[in-house]
């Protein structure tokens, strides 16, 4: 299996690009967020990669972060979204979006990505909710580096990432609602919903945000 790539971009398409690592080419396919943000041709980059096998085709997919990989393999393994739909949808909202949008319930956000009907973005919602705690929570962690390989040392950083200025508190926060008895999945849509208010809230702003959120109506 091959998990990562380090190389020069050799050639950028509206879908993959040519990446050359010590002299073999790979064909890597990314989506239209990862392409924008990686560097121009003749440039060294590096991409996690996730290599697709079937009877007839062999298929690599590029990221940015291992956590925009992890959502990729969780949105293939829904029925109806193959790599086509997966790439377009994290084309669209990112890995961040993907999160909210899953934690949410918002089946609207990822039937904005191209391809994606209502019937497929609500079976990934339904699918995928009780996952998306973990996702999140590993959003939250220090991200290893991309290492482009290069000879003159050349060291690539993953693509920027929409995030809370404070890494950890997103974790943080679903630890202490954990902590306090609260379901994961509800934690995450209390967390995500708490985000879409303060996107550079501190874990202890978001806890107590999320807390409103949980509190019994009534």
């Amino acid at each position: 299996m091959i998990g990562k790539l380090s190389g020069r971009i050799d050639f950028k398409g509206p879908d993959h690009l040519l990446m050359d690592v010590r002299g073999v080419g790979y064909l890597v396919y990314c989506s239209d967020r990862t392409l924008a943000a990686l560097p121009g041709v003749g440039e060294f980059a590096a991409l996690y990669t996730d290599l697709l096998v079937r009877e007839d085709l062999l298929q690599l997919f590029g990221f940015p972060s291992l956590v925009e990989k992890e959502w990729h393999r969780l949105l293939m393994s829904v029925q109806g979204i193959g790599a086509k739909a997966s790439m377009a949808i994290l084309g669209a909202l990112g890995p961040d979006g993907v999160s909210r949008a899953i934690a949410l319930g918002d089946w609207n956000a990822l039937k904005a990505a191209k391809g994606v009907g209502p019937k497929s973005a609500q079976r990934v919602v339904n699918e995928l909710k009780d996952k998306a705690p973990s996702v999140m929570a590993m959003a939250a962690g220090p991200a290893p580096a991309l290492d482009s390989g290069a000879d003159d040392g050349v060291v690539v950083e993953p693509v920027a990432q929409v995030a809370p200025p404070e890494p950890a508190a997103q974790a943080d926060a679903m630890s202490a609602l954990a902590n306090l008895g609260y379901a994961p999945g509800d934690a995450a849509s209390a967390v995500a919903e708490a985000l879409g208010d303060d996107a550079t809230a501190d874990a202890s702003t978001l806890i107590r945000l999320a807390l409103r959120r949980l509190a019994p109506k009534g």
